[in-house]
């Protein structure tokens, strides 16, 4: 019985190896099955392209302004993973399902922020300098 177990696991690691070891093996055989692109005169572009190992990727813009996207591939578990972005004057906001998020703000601090927001700072108090 105990030979049977470990030529069992023997077995299992030995699958597990072959199947951790397929995604770079496939990835590196990977080849473009589609590519587009497309640059504007005004300075606006957008591109597009996929691969053989399901990777898919797009974006368009204005260059130096604003560009919008999306990417998806395949995890190494299988998984599709996708996700998208805006990049603008507020900044580069990724989203997607796989992205961790940040936790919910306490209520003391959204208290906080509130009274702030109505009991604006007085400049100068009778009888005090400025502080910072």
């Amino acid at each position: 019985m105990c030979k049977i177990f470990v030529v069992a696991v023997a077995f299992v690691a030995l699958a597990m190896s072959q199947v951790n070891a397929r995604p770079d093996a496939y990835d590196a055989a990977a080849e473009t099955r589609e590519f587009k692109s497309d640059l504007k005169e005004d300075g606006s572009y957008n591109y597009q392209y996929q691969t053989s190992n399901g990777i898919a990727v797009q974006e368009s813009g204005v260059g130096g302004h604003y560009a919008t996207g999306s990417s998806a591939y395949y995890a190494p578990d299988g998984q599709l993973i996708q996700s998208s972005y805006v990049a603008d004057e507020n900044g580069y906001r990724p989203s997607g399902a796989h992205l961790p998020t940040p936790p919910p703000i306490p209520v003391a601090i959204l208290k906080a922020l509130e009274y702030i927001r109505t009991h604006p700072h007085q400049e100068t108090r009778q009888g005090q300098g400025r502080f910072f």
